[in-house]
């Protein structure tokens, strides 16, 4: 069936604690636009309905977990070091997220960006 700004809305409200004021009906409606000119969600005919694009839905999910798997373990890792001896036994995910570590670092000194 699709669903409205206002559901957006109400949605984002609960899941983030917001109030009306914060996030309203208005402001789900512009980020719907958005998403429209992304090709990520369609309006439903001419209804006030809108519903998501398989390739949008699949790249929704891929910036969400990228952000919550990757950028934010990255960015923990980087304020939280601490100085003394290595662990002498690791998980082969933290081999990986080290690599990653220094490519990011490599990167950002490339590009002239303070990291």
């Amino acid at each position: 069936m699709g669903f409205t700004a206002h559901q957006v809305s109400s949605k984002v409200r609960s899941l983030g604690g917001l109030t009306e004021a914060a996030y309203g009906c208005r402001q789900a409606a512009y980020d719907l636009k958005k998403l429209r000119g992304k090709d990520w969600v369609h309006r439903k005919g001419k209804t006030r309905r809108y519903e998501t694009v398989p390739d949008g839905l699949r790249t929704m999910t891929a910036l969400i977990v990228l952000r919550d798997d990757v950028i934010k373990p990255l960015l923990a890792a980087r304020c939280c070091l601490k100085s003394g001896r290595r662990p002498t036994r690791t998980a082969p995910i933290d081999a990986h997220y080290a690599a990653l570590r220094h490519q990011m670092r490599a990167l950002f000194l490339e590009l002239g960006i303070a990291a």
